[in-house]
């Protein structure tokens, strides 16, 4: 009896699968498994809902031929695509696989990533970077650098139409690095995963410098002093539950709204601790986390670039069921001053919040601008700038909570009326001025303090007098600058009303091509 032909060709079928889903085969796979790595695969599996995953171009191989190349081929090449469901709903992936020739980008790998790319962004759908690598492949010269190009474009086309998200789970060098710098979150591994422009070797022939890979670009480096890295993971099983855990807060695109969660919290819930948070001493530290916790869904708040600039708290949480954004200074952190670096976080954050129509939810206690000639000479202006920018672009809901201090442009630029914010609501603590009373003093005051008979004495009257003037919120209510005074313990309350009355807002930019932000 003859061979069925139909059979036949199914069991070749099988057979290419087989040998796609082996990468670079078993030893190479053992070596990544010694490493402490999972493979591509075995990543993309966690990463989705079980059974979900469809890849797409398992058959593609490079078609370079120089430098051995010709004997170096692979079912896939060095990258795993496709797409699947993240707690149900649609996702795209691509994952480089580090057993195919380092991971290294080849032309054909660039133009798999680049497909799904196309495919999210046409789709409406989440685009996910696990990114392992070595970089271009030298061996295809421009063609790799070329292929980079296309991914980058990319990367940029499609900021702000829909979310996309790198984890780096291995190496990531040069050029490679400028991908998920362009995205809109990044994880790390801490122990695995490293990005720079240059590696150490570089650095010690040119600079004379010796530093490890992991102190020159491992994940605390960027995720504390860089600000490169959004989240940071002990291992990749958590990295991509967080990936999840980040997905659960986010619309698939920028025509969604956010996604809605039954909590089970009542959104007419008060708090009595919300009294005694904030000190009655104005020189007293507190925590800000604490006031986000108990305002939000369950206490569920998670927070985004914790280690970069902590004296500026972001981070994602719900409301009634609604994911928003939060923005909070830090008063035990440098008394929760703006800072440059913390400029640029709260800037980028809220941009991020306004492309994907993500109330802002503002909490401020603010006494200024960060001081100082490293403050200034590192450009203050501009990256303070930034952040003005950002509040008075953003077209989503946008309500403030001044908690406490709100001082001079700091107080501005934290969501304030003038900045187009929708509501802002202040609590009987807070303190809305130019300056705090000892600078406002010293300045409005200086010749009738040198005159006084008491210097000091009538130094401390005046400020007594400035803060009973206006170390309170009622001179700011009675313009029409805050909406309402309110009652600390129905902060949750408040803040629901006002994003269900919110939940219609148009606001509209001038017609224009983009505008110019202070970079």
């Amino acid at each position: 009896m003859a061979d069925n032909p139909v059979d036949n060709r199914i069991d070749n079928l099988n057979k290419l699968r087989g040998q796609a889903r082996q990468g670079g085969g078993a030893k190479r796979i053992e070596a990544q498994h010694a490493k402490g790595k999972l493979t591509a695969r075995e990543r993309v599996n966690l990463l989705f809902d079980q059974g979900s995953f469809e890849e797409l171009d398992a058959f593609v191989t490079h078609r370079a031929t120089d430098f051995g190349l010709d004997e170096q081929k692979f079912l896939g090449d060095s990258v795993v695509t496709g797409y699947g469901k993240i707690d149900g709903r649609l996702a795209y992936v691509y994952a480089q696989d580090f057993t195919v020739i380092g991971g290294t980008l080849s032309l054909v790998a660039s133009e798999k990533i680049c497909k799904v790319m196309d495919l999210a962004a046409k789709n409406g759908a989440p685009c996910i970077g696990l990114l392992d690598s070595g970089g271009a492949r030298i061996q295809e010269g421009v063609d790799s650098l070329k292929g980079y190009a296309e991914i980058f474009t990319r990367n940029t086309l499609y900021s702000g139409v829909v979310p996309q998200i790198s984890v780096v789970m291995g190496p990531t060098a040069g050029g490679a690095v400028y991908s998920p710098a362009i995205t809109d979150f990044i994880f790390m591994v801490k122990g695995i995963g490293q990005m720079y422009i240059t590696g150490p070797d570089v650095i010690k022939t040119v600079c004379g410098e010796e530093v490890s890979h992991e102190d020159l670009g491992g994940a605390m480096v960027h995720a504390k002093r860089s600000g490169v890295c959004h989240f940071v993971a002990d291992s990749e099983q958590e990295v991509l539950q967080m990936v999840c855990r980040l997905m659960s807060f986010l619309p698939q695109n920028n025509m969604e709204e956010t996604p809605r969660v039954d909590t089970g919290d009542d959104p007419d819930r008060s708090d009595e601790a919300l009294l005694s948070v904030v000190p009655a001493d104005a020189a007293k530290v507190y925590d800000m986390k604490e006031i986000i916790t108990r305002v939000v869904d369950a206490g569920d708040f998670m927070e985004v670039h914790k280690h970069f600039a902590p004296n500026l708290v972001v981070g994602f949480a719900r409301l009634a069921g609604q994911a928003v954004g939060i923005v909070a200074q830090q008063p035990s952190y440098m008394a929760g001053v703006i800072d440059i670096n913390a400029s640029d976080k709260g800037a980028r954050f809220v941009r991020f919040c306004d492309c994907f129509n993500i109330p802002l939810i503002t909490f401020v206690d603010v006494p200024g601008y960060m001081p100082g000639t490293d403050q200034e000479f590192g450009g203050i202006i501009r990256h303070g700038a930034k952040f003005l920018y950002a509040y008075a672009e953003a077209s989503v809901p946008k309500i403030s909570v001044i908690v406490r201090k709100a001082y001079g442009g700091a107080y501005v630029v934290m969501s304030s009326k003038g900045l187009r914010g929708d509501i802002n609501y202040a609590w009987p603590s807070a303190e809305i001025a130019v300056m705090g009373p000892d600078g406002a003093v010293n300045i409005v005051f200086r010749s009738e303090i040198a005159k006084a008979g008491n210097p000091e004495e009538a130094r401390q009257r005046l400020i007594e007098e400035y803060r009973s003037k206006f170390a309170n919120p009622y001179v700011a209510a009675a313009r029409g600058y805050i909406d309402d005074v309110i009652d600390p313990r129905e902060t949750r309350r408040k803040l629901i009303k006002a994003l269900e009355m919110l939940k219609n807002k148009v606001d509209t930019l001038p017609a224009k091509k983009h505008g110019n932000i202070p970079l």
